[in-house]
């Protein structure tokens, strides 16, 4: 594969993963915002919120000196004062725009460089930063499914149309 075929084929996953979250999840409605299935959990907008900041959060950690912030404790204090299902799709739609042109405006070589040194992918491509958040996305993808049927609503296939 050509290098810039390879560098689409980053953006097109992202682009895909965005489609799949905002199939699965369009039966959820800003009156859905705050329905969590227990008190600890998150609430529809926190999990969509989440999935912008993890999006965010990979692609800070790929391009800070110092990598990825791990202070989880803050990330999730962040999302307290997160009640509007609308304005959390704002900030993931948001950060989609932002993985999709990071990926689009790096060449091979800088996707090629390896990640800080830490916990988090030490010493892996800056590319691989792409399965983690589709991967991630993913995950949160189902968990709002789940939400979306404890509300008596059927989330479409996200792979149809």
């Amino acid at each position: 594969m050509n290098p810039t075929a390879q560098m689409f084929d980053f953006a097109t996953q992202i682009l895909a993963s965005k489609e799949f979250f905002e199939r699965s999840t369009r039966v959820l409605e800003e009156n859905d915002s705050e329905f969590r299935p227990r008190d600890e959990m998150m609430t529809v907008a926190q999990q969509v919120a989440h999935t912008a900041q993890t999006l965010e959060w990979f692609l800070n950690g790929a391009t800070q000196p110092e990598g990825f912030d791990l202070n989880f404790e803050e990330q999730a204090k962040a999302l307290v004062g997160v009640t509007s299902l609308a304005m959390a799709y704002k900030r993931l739609d948001a950060a989609f725009t932002r993985a999709v042109d990071f990926l689009r405006s790096r060449k091979p070589e800088e996707l090629a460089h390896p990640l800080p040194p830490g916990p988090v992918m030490d010493g892996q491509p800056v590319s691989d930063i792409v399965w983690a958040m589709v991967e991630h996305t993913a995950h949160h993808r189902g968990a709002l499914s789940v939400y979306a049927r404890l509300l008596g609503k059927v989330p479409p296939m996200p792979y149809g149309g």
